[in-house]
């Protein structure tokens, strides 16, 4: 009998002693994922979008980070627009202020929020290939600096806001 325990507690000792070593030697994956975004913690309120028949429309709404680290949103897409970019208000040198594309992306303080808002900055929907009706909703894909993405859904709304020129010739009403 003495034996048989004996063999048993040397069993289960081996067993535990691999374990740590497997444990050890293991690949640590959750915490390089704690080095990226935190996308659980990152949300989108209030959204929504510009309805257009055609051409450009806007999304709108507020950015918040919950997490304890900065963000960089650098991208954004959507089936809806073959091209979205990330827009801003900024001087053109003559004292006006005109919106133009937004470089090196936005930054969200940890446990703050940034601010998408018509005759401010927002993300900007352009060659529309169909209308973007009131009522619907468009999901957008959110890519951040470190590669790490997060999906949000934006309800479309009638808006009759400012009229926004980009200098370019374009102008758009949001």
């Amino acid at each position: 009998m003495k034996a048989f325990i004996r063999t048993r507690v040397l069993a289960i000792g081996v067993t535990v002693a691999a374990g740590i070593t497997l444990v050890g030697c293991s690949d640590d994956s959750a915490g390089d994922a704690k080095s990226g975004t935190d996308v659980e913690s990152i949300s989108l309120q209030d959204s929504w979008v510009k309805a257009a028949d055609s051409g450009m429309t806007a999304m709108f709404g507020t950015i918040v980070n919950g997490s304890d680290t900065d963000v960089t949103l650098t991208a954004v897409t959507t089936t809806v627009s073959p091209r979205v970019e990330l827009h801003e208000m900024a001087p053109d040198g003559s004292g006006a202020m005109k919106m133009r594309e937004k470089d090196g992306g936005v930054v969200v303080a940890a446990h703050d929020s940034y601010e998408l808002a018509p005759g401010g900055d927002h993300i900007m929907l352009f060659d529309l290939p169909a209308p973007v009706q009131a009522g619907t909703d468009v999901a957008f894909t959110f890519e951040f600096a470190d590669g790490a993405t997060a999906r949000f859904t934006s309800q479309v709304r009638d808006f009759t806001g400012a009229r926004e020129d980009y200098g370019t010739g374009e102008a758009h009403d949001g």
